[in-house]
């Protein structure tokens, strides 16, 4: 006869074993498991629990201010804008830096500044050198601002130096794939349409969402996106999200499906965020969405 079924094993009223549990102090051990313990868990979780509607909005829940950075007072990259949450109540915040594609400014990105720095981010957005940079000089330039960033801007108490991140579009897209595998440190990377004539990034190892457009005839996703996502073996989580329909330069508008994946994606690995793993795996869908693979967050 079987465990379940012995009738020599009576079973405890549970009214007797909640009183045996509130006498001996067990009760105590076993609720203690809210927001509170969580938080202490994970410092760096910032603003309410997130929901769609919350994360696919135009703003966060953070107030957000901006600064110029001269390329007169930085090496190894042009300048550019700084976006950071206003308040001083809630500790540092994790940072990326972004940097635009072959001929553009960062101008042509700058709806990402204030959008993710409003769900907790300190922005850098970059302007490169020179426009015609390629892509191991973007990626070189990224973190030479995120160095800038940590060491010297104005901003430097506000940033968590331990908890940084890299995205670029096109060539700034290869630029971070570079970024991302020469600095292992790094918490997340997120090429947008990236371009590059390397294919195989087996050895990078931080964790990737590559995000590209199903009708981009400049780095067409057959021989860059795609490629790029599945050689990369090394990565504790990587993520591709294609676009329906999307051209080259869908980073350049105001772009829901690509901004939601972005600030979850960040949430996730720069402020270890578990909250927002429900947006990453098993991931977005609809109509404006033509594929998304990934290793599912844990």
């Amino acid at each position: 006869m079987s465990a379940t079924t012995s009738p020599t094993r009576p079973r405890r009223p549970m009214r007797a074993l909640l009183g045996l549990a509130m006498a001996t102090g067990l009760v105590v051990s076993a609720v203690v498991v809210g927001p509170a313990a969580q938080a202490a868990d994970n410092p760096y979780e910032r603003g309410p629990d997130p929901t769609d509607s919350s994360v696919e909005a135009a703003r966060g829940p953070y107030a957000t201010s901006s600064t110029n950075v001269s390329s007169l007072v930085v090496t190894g990259f042009g300048g550019g804008v700084i976006y950071y949450p206003t308040t001083t109540s809630d500790g540092t915040f994790g940072a990326v830096a972004i940097s635009p594609g072959f001929t553009a400014y960062w101008s042509s990105l700058d709806w990402l500044g204030p959008r993710l720095a409003s769900h907790g981010f300190v922005v850098f957005g970059i302007e490169t050198n020179t426009t015609l940079d390629q892509p191991d000089s973007r990626g070189r330039q990224l973190l030479a601002a995120l160095d800038y960033l940590v060491n010297r801007s104005s901003v430097r108490s506000r940033v968590d130096a331990s908890r940084l991140a890299v995205a670029g579009h096109s060539m700034g897209g290869g630029g971070t794939l570079e970024a991302a595998r020469t600095r292992p440190a790094l918490k997340a990377a997120i090429p947008l349409a990236p371009w590059h004539t390397t294919k195989s990034w087996s050895s990078l190892q931080v964790p990737t969402l590559i995000i590209g457009g199903e009708s981009d005839s400049v780095a067409a996703v057959a021989t860059h996106s795609e490629p790029f996502y599945n050689s990369i073996s090394a990565a504790p989580e990587k993520a591709y999200l294609e676009l329906n329909n999307a051209s080259h330069f869908f980073p350049q508008t105001s772009n829901t499906p690509m901004a939601k994946q972005m600030i979850s994606w960040l949430k996730r690995f720069v402020d270890n965020d578990t909250r927002y793993s429900q947006f990453l795996c098993p991931g977005p869908g609809g109509s404006a969405i033509e594929e998304y693979r990934n290793t599912c967050p844990t």
